[in-house]
């Protein structure tokens, strides 16, 4: 007669995930905020809404994952930092509605859980959450044996914010002579890497721990440079500029995402070179061969956030982002839209 069979006998150990939400819960409450009500481990996160000072509040909620990157994670053997990047593709998306970002939620998918790498993973979303003031609410934590191979993990995350209806930003004030206000990027983010990774590791036949001078460190230290979170800095801007029109620069790069907020009755002139491009995006294109059309459409090539102002604010704009810590430069002007065609010319031909 057979043995009888458990879960654990399938790849699922239930115990293990217990404990695991027990190490959530201590991390997450690393991630205080007001409104947080209860603790993880129920089955609903709860967060009450504070409207005193909202006349018509209205929730911003957003999700996203990492993309391919977690395949560098996995082969760096670091995965402190990748919660980072979850937080921030969540918590950009809905700063630029002008929204706060209020609480976190993730969904961590592996096939067998290893409490060391969840653990760190968590950190990292904990992290994120910090720099973006919101809290690590709740989130679900799936083993899939057959799903993944050995080591392989799936993230996805959930973020809700909340603004005023009548602070919401969503382009409609844009006017022909606003500027265009590019915020740096902390390098590739979190988009692009499918084609990064057939570059460094197909083409070039990189190993993930090879020094690149041009970085100053490792390629893989390079790739995982967490995604820069925006949220703070955008919600210290609004509160004393006129910022008509936020974009975030994620997967097509700064022509798909700054159309997103444009009237139709308008369209963007760029200045190719207004800003520095980091060596990342040079080393790519060069390596793989990109057309320059490919490289502004596939990568933020340095600018993950732009900002739509008034021509009289701009330089306004330009003073307090430095003192932020930010690097910000004018890179283009809004001007009236004549014909269908595109909504985004470029000017000055150089190499991106």
């Amino acid at each position: 007669m057979s043995e009888p069979l458990s879960y654990a006998d399938a790849g699922v150990d239930i115990d293990k995930a217990n404990n695991f939400v027990k190490t959530i819960k201590e991390i997450a409450e690393k991630t205080p905020r007001s409104g947080v009500m209860g603790e993880i481990g129920g089955f609903g996160g709860l967060f009450s809404l504070n409207l005193a000072n909202l006349e018509r509040p209205v929730l911003v909620s957003s999700t996203d994952g990492v993309g391919t990157k977690l395949k560098i994670s996995i082969m760096m053997n670091k995965h402190d930092t990748i919660g980072i990047d979850l937080v921030a593709m969540c918590v950009n998306d809905v700063a630029v509605q002008g929204a706060k970002p209020l609480f976190f939620l993730d969904y961590f998918s592996v096939g067998k859980l290893d409490t060391q790498v969840g653990t760190d993973i968590i950190k990292g979303i904990a992290e994120g959450c910090r720099r973006a003031n919101c809290a690590l609410i709740g989130g679900e934590t799936a083993e899939m044996p057959g799903i993944y191979k050995e080591g392989e993990y799936d993230l996805a995350g959930f973020a809700v914010g909340i603004v005023d209806n009548s602070k919401i930003i969503d382009g409609s004030e844009i006017r022909v002579g606003h500027k265009l206000i590019g915020i740096a990027s902390s390098g590739v983010h979190s988009n692009g890497f499918s084609l990064i990774r057939k570059i460094c590791f197909e083409k070039l036949n990189l190993k993930i721990d090879d020094y690149i001078p041009e970085f100053g460190r490792s390629l893989g230290e390079e790739l995982l440079e967490p995604t820069r979170i925006y949220s703070e800095m955008v919600l210290r801007l609004i509160k004393v500029l006129p910022i008509h029109g936020l974009a975030h620069i994620t997967g097509g790069g700064i022509p798909d995402n700054i159309i997103r907020v444009l009237p139709q009755a308008c369209k963007v002139e760029i200045e190719k070179g207004s800003w520095k491009i980091p060596p990342i995006f040079e080393f790519l294109q060069q390596a793989g061969k990109i057309s320059e059309a490919e490289m502004l459409r596939t990568f933020n090539n340095g600018i993950g956030m732009i900002a739509v102002v008034p021509e009289d604010s701009a330089q306004d704009a330009l003073e307090r982002l430095t003192g932020m810590g930010e690097t910000a430069a004018i890179i283009g002007q809004v001007v009236e839209r004549k014909t269908s065609k595109t909504q985004v010319k470029w000017l000055k031909s150089t190499v991106c």
